[in-house]
C-alpha cells in the first residue's frame, strides 16, 4: 500500500488513536511475526516496553473480537485466530477504538446541539470518518508485517522464523 501524501488532521490537529488501539495493532503484529509459535503476553510487553497488565486487557478484547486465540495452561499464550491477510486494520480499529463520535451530534442519545438535523458540519465529519476507515479497510495485518526481516530483530524475535501463512 502506498503512503498517504498528506497528514491526517481534524480541525488542524493531528488525529490519533487511543493507546488501547495502538497496543492492539502492536500485539497483532507481534503474533503475526511469531508465525505458528505461541506469543507470551510478558514477552510482547517487554518487546514494546509497555504494561503487561494493560496488554492483557487488550488481548482479552482481541480474543473476544475473534482476532486472536488465547491458550491457557503452562504452555499457553496467544496466537492469531485468522491469517494476517484476513485481519483488516479497519476492523481492528473499529473493535478497539470505542466511541467514534467525533462530535456530540453523532450520538442522538447525548446530543444537545440545537443545529442537529440541519447542520452540515455533522455530514462533513461523517464523510471524513468514512474516508478514514476506507483507507484503513484497505490494509491488512499482512501489509503491516510485510518486511519481517526488519521487524523481528527490533522485537527480539528470531530473524529466521516464518510469519503465519495458514
Amino acid at each position: 500500500m502506498a503512503k498517504l501524501p498528506f497528514r491526517v488532521t481534524l480541525l488542524g490537529r493531528p488525529m490519533h488513536l487511543n493507546t488501547f488501539t495502538n497496543y492492539a495493532i502492536r500485539l497483532l503484529m507481534y503474533c503475526a511475526l511469531k508465525g505458528d509459535d505461541i506469543a507470551k503476553t510478558r514477552d510482547v510487553a517487554a518487546a514494546y516496553g509497555i504494561s503487561e497488565n494493560h496488554l492483557t486487557k487488550v488481548a482479552q478484547q482481541l480474543a473476544a473480537a475473534g482476532f486472536i486465540k488465547t491458550l491457557r495452561g503452562r504452555g499457553g499464550g496467544l496466537r492469531l485466530a485468522k491469517r494476517p491477510e484476513d485481519i483488516s486494520i479497519g476492523a481492528v480499529v473499529r473493535a478497539t477504538e470505542g466511541n467514534l463520535c467525533l462530535v456530540e451530534c453523532f450520538d442522538p442519545a447525548t446530543n444537545t446541539c440545537p443545529l442537529a438535523g440541519v447542520c452540515r458540519f455533522n455530514h462533513a465529519l461523517r464523510r471524513a470518518l468514512d474516508g478514514f476507515f476506507l483507507v484503513l479497510d484497505g490494509y491488512t495485518l499482512a501489509d503491516l508485517v510485510v518486511e519481517p526481516q526488519r521487524l523481528r530483530p527490533i522485537l527480539g524475535l528470531d530473524p529466521m522464523a516464518q510469519p503465519v501463512t495458514t
